[in-house]
């Protein structure tokens, strides 16, 4: 395998993409082998996430041939660490971009790739150990939690009552419930509970079910997914409860973000939280690989408050998700 010292410092762009490199970088004529370990598209964010993986992939090859990619897709933590260690062993790669199944699972798998001596690019959900990867970067979970919370305390009254959807257990989903919980705290607002929909659709339909077997008197539902927001819609209109409470789902689906610009009552606003961004991890590891760029270091992706007046702004048709 050939290694170099690489990645040091932040990112600062993206040319890598533009075309091939000229000067000693690209005289060195070695090739890198990059490892892109994912989640199958299991749900719309996914779908969108694969999507973007595989046309970054297919743009730097195009541009780059000095690179190969080895991707992989898994539908359980159990997997993605097979997958893991067999690019390790049979493909010798040089760097590792992971999205994690599941934090916990993945984060001794990780490690060991880690004390081999291969960069490590960890995307959105965060392994449960800090400080393992070398560059991480995700969307702002955070301000995602944060943004969504600020919105609820502003448009509800002291005394009204909401439900909570959380994803599947994982680093980012603490973070942005912490968030929001933060957010609200103070304003008088009731959370009636709190289960996890997994970020699925169907899941979340069983626990607004629950939820709407269980309480009588809801007034919003923060989805925190718009997979899951999905779910929550259909179960509250098998209910025949559309008129009592509206949801607040994210990351930007089109379907949602149109009925956003809309002005449905239902869906009064959104949360940014990109699936590109898997290309974003991608394409700044194959810059660190290929350049002297440093690319080291924490790239978050802000999330933004979509409402019926910008919706027009984050409305892709043509986008899978």
């Amino acid at each position: 395998m050939k290694r170099r010292t690489m990645f040091k410092g932040a990112a600062m762009g993206l040319a890598l993409v533009a075309g091939p490199i000229a000067g000693p970088v690209a005289a060195q004529e070695e090739s890198y082998t990059i490892g892109v370990a994912i989640p199958s598209a299991t749900h719309g964010f996914m779908g969108g996430l694969n999507y973007h993986a595989q046309a970054s992939i297919e743009r730097l090859q195009e541009a780059h041939p000095e690179l190969e990619f080895v991707l992989a897709t898994a539908g359980d933590s159990g997997k993605m660490v097979n997958d893991i260690e067999d690019m390790v062993a049979t493909r010798g790669i040089d760097a590792l971009v992971v999205l994690p199944f599941e934090s916990e699972p993945l984060t001794s798998p990780v490690q060991a790739v880690k004390d081999q001596g291969i960069w490590v690019t960890v995307v959105d959900r965060g392994l449960s150990v800090e400080g393992i990867e070398d560059l991480y970067v995700a969307g702002d979970n955070t301000g995602f939690g944060r943004i969504a919370g600020e919105y609820f305390a502003e448009n509800l009254s002291e005394g009204d009552n909401i439900v909570v959807l959380r994803g599947i257990p994982t680093t980012l989903d603490n973070e942005r419930v912490a968030a929001f919980e933060a957010a609200i705290e103070g304003s008088g607002i009731n959370v009636l509970d709190m289960q996890h929909g997994n970020w699925n659709r169907d899941d979340a339909f069983n626990v607004m079910q629950d939820f709407l077997s269980k309480y009588d008197d809801i007034d919003a539902v923060w989805a925190s997914d718009d997979d899951m927001a999905i779910g929550v819609l259909e179960a509250i209109a098998q209910a025949d409860r559309n008129e009592e409470m509206w949801v607040v789902g994210g990351a930007g689906m089109k379907q949602i973000i149109q009925r956003v610009g809309e002005g449905d009552p239902m869906l009064p606003v959104n949360v940014t939280y990109p699936p590109a961004q898997i290309a974003t991890a991608i394409e700044l590891t194959a810059l660190g690989l290929l350049t002297p760029t440093p690319v080291s270091g924490r790239f978050i992706i802000g999330s933004q408050l979509v409402t019926p007046e910008n919706a027009d702004q984050f409305y892709f048709p043509d986008s899978p998700f």
